[in-house]
């Protein structure tokens, strides 16, 4: 008796028809591709779809099959139109299947429920061949061990695992041997059917060349030519699962926790274990009686069941923020924060009244700042972000809290420069870390240097060699290089009368304080004589105006005993330079840091 199948999508995808024929006890059999299952085949793997590639990777074994048993294969109905394209959800491709296996007299094979129901309701043959893809014990489990954290598959290279524990990871060769194209279609196969059939399977991400998949705790990204120059498949799993307590956080920490804390930035490196701890927070705050809900893409973050994981809803967490608003959260984890969208959307979030908790990948926990200066205003900032913790080595190495202040900025010395400034400080200590605010037409942020702490009998010692170098330059500068040597510097004219004939002077300074003094100029002597000058900004430039009977000489600039750049005095007895060169930045940072400027003409 022979044999004539007419497979459905599903059936191709599920590989059931190679199976059916191999095992096939007639001599002579028959498959007829209904050219509506082509079609699809062929749309999903040019839109970089892996149940595309599949089954028109199975269809080139039912080939294989035919020809080996002598079987026929060929390809029949009609080709889906425009119309049939969009009714496809609606179910027109599926009747256009069932039409050629009733116009072919065949039997239809589908693992789709539904599609067997509504050919027997036609009066059609069919044979229902339910899913046997696993969800447990697929092929890639077998390269995990308990401290695997990610498995790196490429087609015709060794097979990778990254072990250890965060900031002690060591890549390893799982086997000698290169994996073939085989295997890592195997593999992908196995996965995209799990995905599909399990309930905690979500595919995340679909591009052409990319697909991210999300299988329980495994994610799974998918990369084919010509995105990637060959056939790879990584999936990376979390290793551990911690609660705050696993961090001996201080009690300083958690009261700010529970009761300030709601506009927090979990930063770090990649793979340094901030998901890890930004789902412990996740999970801390549903302890507290708190509706928690997170925005993931891909969504794998290991968080409480009662904490509903969103992604980005018709690809826009925009839309997801829409509806997450009319649920009312009390804290809402966005892990991943990365486009200036993304940015945004938790700005506005936060600005609504929602606890917000933000992933973002960062080298150093100002970093984390930075990325939201020139996204959102600098002065909404603090209003958004009030607390930083940095992790790397899946440790907290770094918490800072910002607040919004009115005052002069540190370095500066006149009143009228007051404006807001954000102040970063290290939570622990209280101590100020960074300042940021607005100068001239820049942003800056600027690192607060702690004070060196001068013994007191340093600062008595200096004090005195002062007292006596005053009446020769109320302007000298000293240093005391040991307690037994100290360096003076002053003005190129005052140095031969601080030396005296023959060292006579400095000598006697000498043996009255009890130490040898090095004199030095303060002021290079090649740059000529000092100028007064008035410095300010207009518009992009920095201005140094200097009296006008100096138009068309050479001025040499100096900071402190640095020099800085020369040039010629223009017509209006002025030189200009622009703020975002790097000569204007030099300027505007020795401006800020209220560093001696000097113009020697």
């Amino acid at each position: 008796m022979s044999l004539k199948l007419v497979p459905d999508t599903s059936a191709i995808i599920d590989g059931k028809v190679s199976a059916a024929l191999e095992s096939a006890s007639e001599e002579s059999a028959e498959v007829v591709i209904p050219y509506a299952v082509l079609d699809e085949l062929q749309a999903q793997a040019s839109k970089g779809r892996e149940p595309g590639y599949i089954g028109l990777g199975e269809l080139k074994r039912i080939r294989e099959v035919c020809e080996k048993r002598s079987f026929k294969m060929s390809f029949a109905g009609d080709r889906p139109e425009l119309d049939d394209i969009r009714l496809a959800r609606s179910g027109r491709i599926d009747a256009m299947i069932i039409d050629v296996a009733r116009k072919e007299s065949g039997k239809l094979l589908t693992a789709d429920y539904v599609q067997a129901l509504v050919a027997e309701a036609q009066g059609v043959r069919v044979e229902y061949v339910a899913s046997r893809a696993k969800t447990t014990g697929l092929l890639f489990e077998n390269f995990f061990t308990p401290e695997t954290a990610s498995i790196h598959l490429k087609q015709g290279t060794v097979p990778l695992a990254k072990r250890g524990k965060p900031g002690e990871f060591k890549l390893v060769q799982i086997r000698p041997e290169p994996l073939t194209e085989t295997e890592v279609e195997q593999v992908i196969k196995e996965v995209t059917e799990a995905t599909r059939i399990s309930e905690e399977g979500f595919v995340e991400i679909v591009r052409s060349g990319a697909t991210v998949l999300q299988l329980g705790r495994y994610r799974i990204a998918i990369t084919r030519p010509p995105f990637s120059d060959a056939l790879e498949v990584t999936i990376v799993r979390p290793i551990v699962t911690l609660t705050l307590k696993d961090y001996n956080l201080s009690e300083n920490l958690m009261e700010r926790l529970r009761s300030k804390a709601e506009g927090m930035l979990v930063a770090g490196p990649p793979g340094s274990g901030k998901t890890t701890f930004a789902s412990s927070l996740a999970d801390f705050y549903m302890g507290l009686g708190k509706i928690v809900k997170t925005f993931e893409s891909p969504r794998d973050m290991q968080v409480a069941p009662q904490v509903t994981q969103y992604g980005p809803l018709e690809g826009d967490f925009e839309k997801t923020a829409e509806i997450l608003l009319l649920v009312r959260p009390d804290y809402t984890v966005y892990d991943e924060i990365r486009k200036t969208r993304d940015f945004q959307i938790f700005a506005d979030m936060r600005l609504a009244g929602v606890g917000m908790i933000g992933v973002v990948h960062a080298s150093e926990s100002v970093g984390a700042i930075q990325r939201f200066i020139g996204r959102v205003e600098l002065g909404m900032i603090p209003h958004i972000i009030d607390t930083i913790i940095f992790v790397k080595y899946g440790e907290i190495k770094n918490i800072l809290e910002l607040s919004l202040v009115v005052k002069v900025p540190t370095g500066m010395t006149e009143a009228d420069l007051a404006r807001p400034v954000v102040e970063v400080t290290e939570f622990e200590s209280k101590r100020l870390m960074y300042e940021i605010y607005t100068f001239g037409e820049e942003n800056v942020i600027i690192p607060i240097k702690e004070q060196p702490t001068v013994s007191g009998a340093r600062k008595l010692a200096i004090e005195r060699i002062k007292e006596e170098i005053d009446r020769f330059d109320p302007e000298a500068e000293i240093e005391l290089v040991s307690d037994n040597r100290a360096i003076v510097r002053v003005e190129n004219d005052t140095i031969p009368m601080l030396i005296g004939k023959k060292g006579a002077t400095v000598s006697k300074l000498e043996e009255k304080l009890g130490l040898r003094i090095d004199v030095e100029p303060l002021t290079p002597t090649a740059g000529g004589r000092e100028v007064q000058f008035e410095i300010r900004e207009i518009g992009n430039q920095i201005e140094i105006a200097v009296d006008g009977q100096f138009t068309g000489e050479v001025a040499n600039v100096y900071v402190g005993n640095q020099f800085l750049f020369s040039a010629t005095i223009g017509k209006k007895a002025r030189i200009r330079v622009t703020k975002k060169s790097d000569l204007g930045k030099d300027l505007l940072q020795a401006l800020v840091a209220n560093r001696k400027i000097r113009v020697m003409v």
